[in-house]
């Protein structure tokens, strides 16, 4: 394992102490950063180096190594290390990460025996179907096998004929119920994707943020400096007291001759009175210094407006108020990611970062995402935002302090924002969603570690389907020789392991697919119903639905049983 952030500490965590096997970081210092961490997992041997090169490598004992991976957020500086890698040990399984999967794609055909993942990609759906699951949209959780999209939603969402599998309960408590024995209790299911995603009548919130767009504080606040702001608001206030005072004092004159009036002595100069009473005439001096003062006040507020609209409009940023639109807070890797999904089922988004220099900046101005540059926990960054009429928060920085800062900045501007939090600590995001009443926090390393380590262990992860801050994956599995899930029907993996069998590729079958969903759904050519009948048979492949455990439980079942030694007879003399 190359690498010593929280990726790299996952993984080395589920390596060394849920699977047992023997790990090797190698990391810059023990001291910094995760090191420290990692160091104390039982297990795990480190060896600091500062570069990753042939020396490193061969001190690391990468000759006889069965995996390498390479994590670090450096593209190029992966397949450089991969290069090298594989000239000490060319049967050596490589999991290369980045960012760029275009490039990734590209590459790994040139390496042998490698996968090319992406912890954003991985993460993404997560935060945005945390993002849009209860504000009326099903969930976008998508996956695809055999030429079939499978989507997650809850079971009132989906006809009958198109549920796959039951998922997990979330009804039951704090934490969700996964893949529970029987399945009717599941409100979380594995459906067919219709090509629908409908999006039910605005409530009363939605109205209420649909109406707040165009509030004064949204019209005007971002596009006029606070001190004209409050200027112009004290004038318009002395114009309303003398319009109200002037009414008191003048016992001949209403309401509507006293405004009439403070209006032509602010705007149309005043004419000298010496008939008036003192304090009549204490009034229009006042109103027609203020109609002075107001005058370049106003000018100012204008020019100010256009010069930011105009501002806006070349760098991108806001230029007219939005509503029920989901703000995102950092546009690295996952952030980036995010907005990208997003833009791509047309939902709006508002864009935060602190850096003009982001790694998303440029996609989400070619994405025609509307930027604000500036600190998210501030207030002031969050309001030319308009988290205010926002439908949800999305906080994507690497730093827990600002994300939960902005979180709970969000939450006191406007309570019915979704707010989804990333946190590294598992813990303290559980305590802090219940204490806050943060709507859901996740862990990028935690949702993405499960792929790595399959594929560090040569297992296939087809995709992930993220429960709170729970995980079920979607694997294939081969059934090899020797096993003993061999000759044993369908019905009875699903009942000894705790999995579900989505579909299984017959190994005499050219082409084909056995599939779950009853006869009665229409099928593709080809396809045919899985009966649970059906027994297994050796080169079979398992498509499934598991958690960590159940895919453990169900790889023991699938591989060959070992065969104990045959005793040395004795020897006699």
């Amino acid at each position: 394992m190359c690498g010593d952030d929280p990726l790299s500490h996952r993984l080395v965590d589920e390596l060394a102490r849920r699977y047992q096997r023997p790990v090797t970081v190698i990391l810059e210092s023990r001291q910094q950063r995760h090191g420290p961490a990692i160091a104390k997992i039982p297990g795990v041997r480190i060896v600091e180096r500062a570069r990753l090169d042939t020396e490193a490598f061969r001190a690391a004992g990468v000759a006889t190594a069965a995996a390498l991976a390479l994590v670090r957020q450096d593209d190029v500086g992966n397949i450089h290390a991969a290069l090298q890698a594989q000239e000490l040990n060319p049967h050596l399984r490589l999991v290369l990460r980045m960012f760029n999967m275009r490039l990734g794609h590209s590459i790994r055909p040139l390496l042998n025996h490698c996968r090319v993942l992406s912890d954003a990609s991985i993460a993404a759906p997560a935060f945005v179907a945390s993002a849009l699951g209860e504000a009326g949209w099903v969930a976008p959780t998508y996956i695809r096998l055999a030429g079939r999209t499978l989507r997650v939603a809850g079971r009132s969402e989906v006809e009958r004929a198109h549920v796959v599998c039951g998922l997990a309960d979330t009804t039951a408590g704090a934490e969700a119920v996964l893949l529970p024995e029987n399945e009717d209790r599941c409100d979380l299911v594995l459906a067919v994707a219709d090509g629908r995603a409908p999006r039910p009548e605005p409530g009363r919130s939605e109205r209420r943020r649909s109406w707040s767009r165009f509030s004064p504080a949204n019209l005007f606040g971002p596009r006029v400096s606070r001190f004209l702001s409050i200027a112009a608001a004290g004038l318009f206030a002395v114009l309303v007291l003398g319009t109200g005072l002037l009414a008191l004092v003048s016992h001949n004159t209403n309401i509507w001759q006293a405004a009439y009036e403070t209006l032509l002595n602010t705007f149309g100069g005043a004419g000298p009175d010496l008939n008036l009473s003192w304090s009549e005439q204490v009034l229009q001096v006042v109103v027609a210094l203020s109609g002075v003062a107001m005058i370049p006040v106003v000018t100012a507020a204008v020019v100010e407006a256009v010069v930011n609209a105009r501002l806006a409009l070349a760098l991108g940023r806001l230029r007219v108020p939005v509503a029920d639109h989901v703000v995102v807070a950092g546009l690295g890797n996952v952030g980036t990611r995010v907005i990208e999904q997003l833009r791509s089922l047309g939902i709006p988004v508002v864009a935060i970062d602190q850096s003009e220099g982001a790694r998303g900046i440029q996609l989400a101005r070619d994405l025609g995402v509307p930027l604000v540059i500036g600190d998210a926990s501030r207030e002031e960054t969050l309001r030319e935002a308009y988290t205010g009429s926002a439908r949800a928060l999305v906080t994507l920085s690497t730093n827990d302090v600002v994300n939960l800062e902005a979180a709970l900045n969000a939450r006191a501007m406007n309570p019915e924002i979704r707010v989804i939090l990333r946190l590294f600590d598992g813990d303290f995001a559980d305590r802090v969603q219940r204490a806050f009443g943060i709507t859901a926090s996740k862990s990028v390393s935690l949702l993405a570690a499960p792929t790595f380590t399959s594929a560090m262990l040569e297992r296939e992860v087809v995709g992930t389907i993220p429960v709170n801050r729970q995980l079920l994956l979607v694997a294939e599995v081969p059934v090899e020789p020797g096993s003993s899930l061999a000759d044993q029907a369908a019905s009875q993996a699903e009942a000894i392991l705790g999995i579900r069998v989505l579909g299984v590729t017959p190994a005499r079958q050219a082409g084909g697919w056995l599939w779950r969903v009853p006869g009665d759904h229409p099928r593709l050519p080809g396809e045919r119903e899985l009966t649970w009948e059906y027994r297994l048979r050796e080169g079979d492949r398992l498509t499934v639905v598991a958690t960590s455990s159940g895919l453990e439980r169900l790889l023991a079942r699938t591989t060959p049983v070992p065969v104990p030694p045959a005793s040395s007879p004795a020897v006699t003399d």
